[in-house]
């Protein structure tokens, strides 16, 4: 590896430290030679995602479409000048990530320029583009070169990616409407969300869960423990949300404490000897 092509990966190591603590300790918790590219893929899709949800004062549109341009450019030449698509096109042109889950990546980012509401279909999409499509570029790390065991944890994976950006819907929900006037569930007013309708959201989570966890179990060891992680930590944060009432998740974001953290990531540990 070059010295400009480790830099750049060094940027995006920096990029998820400085975005997200419980996401980086379960990379940190990944085998050495995988790391880089799941950094790379964390902070490309990142960076997008603070076009669309940030820059307000920019034309999101314009930069969208440049940062589009830009990725596809760098994975053809194999080469960017901007190190956070440097270490992308990397990952992408190391691990054979498909260009079809980047493009749908990109067209659900496209969706938060314009859309605040969504019927049945739009929803799978834009949950298929923005969430299960990046657990399986990160897959595709996880899984180098080994296309049967990537195919009997496509689906998992994508259920993985499903119930956490369902999670994250129910807990940003005063954000989302407050500060983007947006709502993700489908045909699901704001102002009228009820227990009935949070305990049809949490019912379908909770099968989301469930096939994923399937297959966490059966994943290689290298990897395992930093998705386990993942997954015990938005299972304790669901738990928090079932229990917090409609009003008051329309009030507060629910969080889990960092002492708290240390002890999930304690059980995950113990655990995961034991699969």
């Amino acid at each position: 590896m070059d010295l400009y092509t480790s830099n750049a990966l060094k940027c995006s190591k920096s990029t998820t430290l400085n975005y997200t603590t419980s996401f980086s300790i379960g990379v940190g918790l990944l085998n050495k030679k995988i790391r880089p590219a799941i950094y790379a893929i964390y902070a490309f899709v990142r960076f997008a995602d603070e076009i669309v949800d940030t820059f307000f004062e920019q034309d999101r549109e314009k930069l969208l479409k440049k940062y589009a341009d830009d990725t596809y450019k760098a994975i053809e030449e194999k080469f960017s000048t901007n190190p956070i698509l440097h270490s992308f096109q990397w990952a992408v042109n190391k691990y054979k990530i498909e260009h079809n889950l980047i493009e749908s990546f990109l067209y659900s980012m496209e969706m938060d320029l314009y859309k605040t509401s969504y019927n049945k279909n739009e929803y799978q999409r834009y949950i298929y583009g923005s969430a299960e499509v990046v657990g399986l570029m990160c897959l595709k790390a996880f899984c180098y070169n080994n296309s049967e065991s990537y195919d009997q944890l496509k689906y998992p994976a994508q259920k993985l990616g499903e119930a956490l950006q369902k999670v994250n819907f129910l807990r940003d929900m005063k954000s989302d409407y407050h500060d983007r006037g947006r709502v993700y569930f489908p045909d699901v007013e704001y102002d009228s969300f009820n227990e009935k309708t949070k305990k049809a959201i949490e019912e379908d989570i909770k099968q989301n869960f469930m096939e994923a966890f399937n297959g966490i179990r059966r994943m290689n060891k290298n990897s395992r423990l930093g998705v386990f992680l993942a997954y015990s930590y938005y299972i304790k944060l669901f738990e928090k949300i079932r229990k917090t009432t409609p009003d008051k998740l329309l009030q507060k974001r629910i969080r889990i404490s960092n002492p708290y953290k240390v002890i999930i990531f304690i059980k995950c540990y113990i655990q995961n000897m034991f699969f």
